[in-house]
């Protein structure tokens, strides 16, 4: 197969999500599973890539996804804007950005609230900030910019943390619901998130899920974490997407989508990646909670 030039938009009649079918659930695609997908085509709703993983502009990643995204809806999730950060955003970056999602039309594009940036130097992390009206003004002003220049709306995720800073004066989910509200971005509702931040810093789980800006939510993640402790000997939950969804993570999903409806939601593995099978099997299970979320009878409000 010829691959496409740079910057050429590929696959426009390939499916994206039809508000007039039913909400499914997709997997993060991963270069393992490349093969499978093509050869057994699977019966899932749609896939996620990073978008740094596809900034090259030829090559084996790209010829893969090019014919995946010909028989699937996409979504790209970003790791590297650094959108929290104090420095201005890399607009190299952005404009790499803006070319990947010209190129496959995906359905949905999120990124973290996290830094990752500083002096020059890129770090191979998603590092907290401090909830202060300084720092929504910065996070406000960066997602301005992102959602200018790609024209589209972006779907920011709440993080998993592990530190809480003294000088926060606002509490994390009021600080994403302002950031939402200012600036019209949509979220993008980690349930693992909500678990591990929630045992982390013994906040309740209900509670913060109530409020967030649930009726902003335009894509859901689940993943696996590990468990640690810390230097108290307290337990440390780490969002490391190695493992199976917990038990505890499908009900805090239960729960939230009787607050949101269904919502497109997606199965994260990043490490000790499994075979493609046991991965669909997780996305399965995700669509018969969405299935259980449709019948209105079901259906809470916050």
């Amino acid at each position: 197969m010829t691959l496409p030039t740079h910057g050429e938009t590929v696959a426009r009649a390939a499916p994206a999500l039809d508000p007039g079918l039913p909400v499914r659930a997709g997997l993060g695609l991963k270069s393992p599973h490349f093969r499978d997908v093509l050869e057994t085509q699977p019966d899932v709703g749609f896939f996620e890539v990073h978008a740094e993983n596809y900034f090259v502009e030829g090559g084996p990643f790209h010829h893969a996804l090019t014919r995946i995204r010909a028989g699937y809806a996409l979504s790209v999730h970003g790791v590297g804007l650094s959108i929290g950060g104090a420095e201005p955003l890399d607009r190299g970056h952005l404009d790499r950005l803006a070319r990947l999602l010209a190129r496959y039309e995906p359905q949905s594009f999120s990124e973290h609230l996290a830094w990752c940036r500083h002096g020059g130097d890129f770090f191979n992390d998603l590092l907290p900030i401090a909830y202060d009206e300084r720092a929504l003004e910065r996070v406000c002003a960066h997602i301005d910019q992102v959602q200018d220049r790609l024209r589209r709306r972006l779907l920011l995720e709440n993080p998993a943390t592990y530190v809480a800073f003294a000088a926060s004066t606002l509490a994390e989910a009021d600080f994403i619901t302002a950031v939402v509200r200012r600036t019209g971005c949509g979220l993008l509702l980690d349930v693992n998130n909500v678990h591990v931040s929630c045992v982390n810093h013994h906040w309740d789980a209900a509670a913060y899920l109530r409020a967030l800006p649930l009726d902003a939510v335009g894509e859901i993640h689940l993943a696996g974490f590990a468990e640690d402790r810390d230097g108290a000997g307290d337990l440390l939950l780490i969002d490391h997407h190695g493992a199976p969804v917990a038990a505890a993570v499908w009900a805090l999903y239960a729960e939230a989508l009787e607050l949101t409806g269904p919502v497109a939601t997606l199965i994260e593995r990043d490490n000790d990646i499994p075979a493609f099978a046991v991965l669909l099997a997780e996305a399965h299970e995700a669509e018969r909670y969405l299935a259980q979320a449709a019948v209105p009878a079901r259906r809470a409000r916050p």
